[in-house]
């Protein structure tokens, strides 16, 4: 065999201008210490805030400690996330900060934080992803919020009317009906072309299935999406869970679309904030919660917005939830969140034991964006209707002492518990703008004042079968007109004359 010494060099030479030098450079650390879903990691010198790091077995951590020798953790999962971390194992930085999947995929879906479904029905098309943590739209993107979005709820609808882009808190003790107003909300917003993300936070698994089933069951789920952190997940996920929320209602408003996101509820939110801020060893302030945390929802609620027509008009509509103790709204995280939203409903224990349901003070309520956001028939028929209520509460207190009342005092004792019962309301029986017009129409006006009070109930439920069997244009010209013309309420009063006239015969 000839060996030619040109043919190997030129081989040689060949090779070395095919040679790329492939170097991977990778920013590692080691764990110091781990225990409660916390890591403190070694090495890590060029981590930013809010990075995702790699610890062994696929799983994750978000860095939410920057310290001079060392960064804090908090490692990401659902039960107990830190079983399989053990002190002096590997960390690597990923270079990325948390984002979720979003889009219409997500539709009718119950999913986690990452945007993982946990439904059982199958995987989710991943076209787009949005950061959780974005910088909320500036003054000069909004415009004023002049939109209505209707609860279906009377009581709401015509006091503390609900605009889209606004955020209005829902506060009270538990068990006085919170969630049962933001469902009767989003059920109220099928064929309204408003798309809803409900974050659980910190609740019963079996309370998020029920409430899942419901929104099935009324057809909700078709434009719905749920983010489950339930009472069982570790406090890393209840706490990115509202942020997970709001960027998935992101990307309708920023294509043009309303949203509207509820989280429920905010009170457990901020205890989850605290359980990692005090592993964390971060200083303690007020009620042990972080120097940080009116900083924790405020750049969460203030990305709800109404965005200007040449940015798509789209709007993102916001409804906290914060639950008391013992009606206190005057304690730290009330007052933090009261300050940052445009109102808020106060739900009262003793209202919803008395049988007022929806249970609102209507003293201690208020929408700050009031009228703007109201539809001019609803603003025509409930103007007076704050002030009355207020005024017939102070007055019905005074009576309880047994004073005489002259005849004006006893007359507006009369209209004011007829309109206390025309706005009780079931659950899940939401109503169309005109509906609620007419019925508050008829008691303002003093139809019902010589009813029974009894008999308010059985009325209202017959009088809209009525208008619906003989006076439907009556109906249908409230809902596309949106206004009352003077000949629409000559109309309207001749078919409650009518009715009341049938319903008298029929009751006695």
């Amino acid at each position: 065999m000839d060996i030619r010494p040109e043919e190997i060099t030129a081989i040689i030479k060949k090779e070395f201008e095919n040679f790329r030098v492939r170097l991977k450079t990778e920013s590692t650390g080691r764990v110091m210490q781990v225990g409660d879903a916390i890591a403190r990691v070694y090495g890590l010198d060029d981590v930013m805030m809010g990075e995702i790091v790699e610890f062994k077995n696929d799983v994750y951590g978000i860095v939410l400690n920057l310290e001079e020798d060392s960064v804090g953790a908090v490692i990401l999962g659902t039960e107990n996330p830190d079983r399989d971390i053990k002190e002096g194992d590997l960390v690597k930085r990923t270079g990325k900060v948390m984002q979720v999947p979003v889009g219409k995929s997500l539709l009718g879906r119950v999913i986690n934080i990452a945007g993982m479904p946990i439904d059982g029905k199958g995987a989710i098309t991943k076209d787009k992803f949005r950061l959780l943590e974005a910088q909320a739209p500036s003054v000069v993107e909004r415009q004023p919020v002049k939109e209505s979005l209707e609860t279906g709820i009377k009581a709401i609808d015509s006091m503390i009317p609900i605009g889209r882009g606004q955020r209005e808190l829902m506060i009270g003790d538990r068990q006085t009906g919170k969630t049962a107003i933001v469902l009767d909300t989003i059920i109220n917003q099928k064929n309204k072309g408003v798309y809803c993300v409900y974050v659980a936070i910190g609740q019963k698994v079996a309370n998020i299935v029920s409430m899942v089933e419901t929104l099935e069951k009324h057809g909700a789920m078709e434009y719905t999406t749920v983010v489950s952190a339930s009472a069982r997940a570790s406090a890393s996920a209840q706490y990115l869970a509202p942020y997970t929320g709001c960027a998935i209602a992101e990307e309708f408003m920023y294509s043009g679309k309303h949203a509207l996101v509820i989280y429920d509820d905010l009170s457990k939110h901020a205890q989850a904030y605290r359980q990692i801020s005090l592993l964390l060893r971060r200083p303690p302030g007020r009620e042990a919660y972080p120097g940080d945390i009116f900083y924790l929802h405020s750049r969460l609620l203030e990305r709800a917005a109404k965005l200007r027509d040449d940015l798509g008009g789209g709007s993102l509509t916001a409804l906290p939830i914060i639950e008391t103790q013992a009606g206190d709204i005057t304690s730290y995280i009330p007052t933090n969140v009261i300050s940052i939203t445009d109102g808020q409903i106060y739900l009262e224990n003793d209202l919803f034991y008395a049988g007022v349901r929806p249970a609102i003070n209507v003293g201690l309520s208020v929408s700050r964006v009031g009228g703007k956001a109201q539809e001019k028939a609803m603003r025509q028929v409930a103007a007076q209707l704050r002030l009355d209520l207020a005024q017939y509460r102070e007055l019905a207190s005074f009576a309880q002492f047994g004073a005489e009342l002259d005849k004006s005092t006893q007359a507006q004792l009369v209209r004011g518990a007829r309109m206390v019962e025309i706005l009780k309301q079931e659950q899940y029986d939401v109503l169309s703008l005109s509906k609620q017009v007419m019925i508050i129409y008829a008691g303002d006006k003093g139809y019902l004042d010589s009813l029974p009070l009894e008999a308010v109930g059985k009325f209202e439920e017959g009088f809209y079968k009525y208008i619906a069997a003989k006076h439907a244009d009556i109906e249908e010209e409230i809902n596309a007109k949106k206004e009352m013309s003077d000949e629409l309420m000559q109309r309207l009063d001749m078919a409650i004359s009518d009715f009341k006239k049938e319903f008298l015969l029929g009751h006695e």
